[in-house]
């Protein structure tokens, strides 16, 4: 994990609020653009940036794929 690459992953407004949405539970993509009003393909590729960072992890369930922070980091 890079410091940095971590810190500016969390720096972006969306980002951070997907962040904060997660550490209450786990969500799916369609359940996060319809919480936060955005499209699914944008939090798609929120997702990945802070999944490139270090700081979510995904699990499989059924047909979605179910996000959580990855609270080691």
């Amino acid at each position: 994990m890079e410091l940095t690459k971590v810190l500016k992953a969390m720096a972006d407004e969306t980002r951070f609020k997907i962040l904060k949405l997660l550490l209450q539970r786990n969500y799916c993509v369609r359940a996060l653009s319809k919480k936060l009003g955005l499209s699914e393909s944008a939090i798609s590729q929120h997702i990945k940036v802070l999944r490139e960072a270090g700081l979510l992890i995904g699990v499989k369930k059924g047909y979605y794929m179910h996000y959580d922070v990855d609270r080691s980091t």
